[in-house]
């Protein structure tokens, strides 16, 4: 288990801005990517997985809530729609020390759905009030909103803006948007991050009509090119997708937009960095707790690009070598990178 030890009032971190953050992703930003992806970026928000009040009421709280400090500044998403139960998962995540919590009201899959929660939410905009309020109540970190920006056929921005309005009426000033419709019967998860069309425009009215909150736009966005665009409109740019598959286009983020004077690790350092948190992870949970390639699979893309990347992930992905459990597999594979190449 990871202690954590919260710091009194007037010992609370001085935490980076949202400018950048890489997206909640089911099965894919657990803890260990979370670490990967530090390694990259050092100010860079990141978020979990999507964990469900379910989850945290009447589960495993240490195996969903458990994360590395190195992981700082770190966000708990949470999928739900009882303000009660909600407040008491926030207050779960700030014992254990996340930066913030975030409300899911984006995801469009039908699982999501039978629960009551995800994008479906935006038809009730009063219930994620009231689910914002239970949370700003029981915690003192930042509460947050991810969402769309409107549901099946609606197409009006007067659908969004009175979303927005309506929770932040609760106290909510973060809306983290992902700038497409969800549509709730007929697309698959995958589909609704590529049919809808981006209206990146909504986003940007959304901040001219409520210039003081913090708003934040998510979907397809891919280059730096494409965030210094989007910045010149709003708060922050979260990446998603793109961060997974190409980790590295993260490298130059501290320096860009966070003003760190330090040059960003390699490659090959970030993998180096890797090998002693493999090392312990392994020591502490064992072979049959942990499997080498429960981390290593987040890595495959950080050569993409690069001559000799496949070569990389197909040495990374060598079922044989990962039941070995040796973290050095990583210096293996950029070996073979440089060999191919």
């Amino acid at each position: 288990m990871t202690i954590i030890t919260l710091p009194t009032a007037d010992q609370a971190p001085v935490v980076p801005s949202r400018r950048l953050s890489v997206a909640p992703m089911m099965d894919w930003t657990d803890r260990h990517c979370r670490v990967f992806h530090r390694h990259i970026s050092k100010h860079t928000w990141l978020y979990t997985e999507m964990v469900t009040t379910g989850a945290l009421v009447y589960g495993d709280v240490e195996r969903h809530l458990r994360f590395n400090e190195e992981e700082h500044p770190v966000a708990l998403q949470l999928g739900g729609s009882d303000p009660t139960d909600l407040a008491t998962s926030a207050k779960l995540g700030e014992q254990w020390g996340y930066d913030e919590i975030n409300l899911n009201c984006g995801c469009p899959s039908e699982r999501v759905q039978k629960g009551a929660f995800g994008a479906c939410l935006m038809a009730e905009p009063q219930l994620v009030a009231d689910c914002v309020k239970a949370m700003r109540d029981a915690v003192s970190i930042d509460v947050t909103v991810k969402h769309r920006i409107g549901i099946d056929d609606v197409q009006s921005y007067d659908f969004v803006r009175d979303f927005v309005g309506k929770v932040a009426d609760a106290g909510c000033t973060t809306f983290i948007v992902h700038a497409r419709n969800a549509i709730l019967k007929g697309l698959s998860p995958k589909e609704n991050r590529e049919i809808p069309p981006l209206k990146y425009d909504y986003a940007y009215q959304l901040k001219r009509d409520f210039p003081d909150f913090e708003i934040i736009i998510n979907g397809g966005i891919k280059t730096e090119a494409e965030i210094d665009e989007h910045l010149k409109h709003l708060d922050g740019v979260m990446l998603g997708r793109e961060a997974y598959h190409n980790p590295f286009v993260m490298a130059n983020f501290d320096q860009r937009y966070y003003g760190d004077s330090r040059a960003p690790l390699t490659r090959d350092q970030v993998l180096e960095a890797m090998i002693p948190y493999i090392q312990a992870q392994l020591a502490q949970y064992g072979p049959l707790g942990l499997k080498l390639n429960s981390i290593t699979r987040h890595m495959l893309g950080i050569m993409t690009g690069l001559p000799g990347a496949r070569a990389f992930r197909q040495t990374l992905s060598d079922s044989k070598k990962l039941a070995l459990g040796d973290a050095n597999l990583l210096l293996e594979a950029a070996a073979r990178l440089r060999i191919a190449a």
